[in-house]
């Protein structure tokens, strides 16, 4: 078996592991950038085994200048996704973020009125 066959080449911009949805890219960051094993990813993506885990990661190494640009470009079109995201989230992210800036508040003002210390809550980001 030859090591293309493990995957889907669907465009230049979309390789898969063949017979699941997964997309290299996916493995790659996880292996690349968080620094799991190959076991703990096969774990975390059911539909691929662990062979196909390191199809992968030995594809990306034989191929680290193609492969590197395809996970760069992958990132990059990501959080410029991301960024969009939040200079115009949808109203039920808005909605969500209203209502647990509410609940925050009101377990201080519980906290407050039964005489506990409140902690200084200090939030370094807008996320959910």
């Amino acid at each position: 078996m030859k090591l293309e066959d493990y995957f889907d080449f669907l465009s230049p911009e979309d390789i898969r592991v063949k017979g699941t949805r997964i997309g290299i890219e996916h493995i790659l960051y996880e292996y690349i950038h968080c620094g799991k094993a190959p076991e703990a990813i096969a774990q975390q993506f059911h539909t691929v085994t662990l062979a196909q885990v390191y199809a992968t990661i030995l594809y990306y190494l034989e191929n680290q200048e193609s492969v590197g640009k395809y996970v760069g470009d992958w990132l990059e079109y990501c959080l410029k996704a991301e960024a969009e995201y939040d200079k115009n989230p949808s109203p039920f992210a808005i909605k969500l973020r209203q209502l647990k800036a509410e609940k925050a508040a009101q377990n201080r003002v519980e906290q407050l009125q039964a005489g506990s210390p409140v902690p200084r809550v200090i939030n370094l980001s807008n996320n959910l």
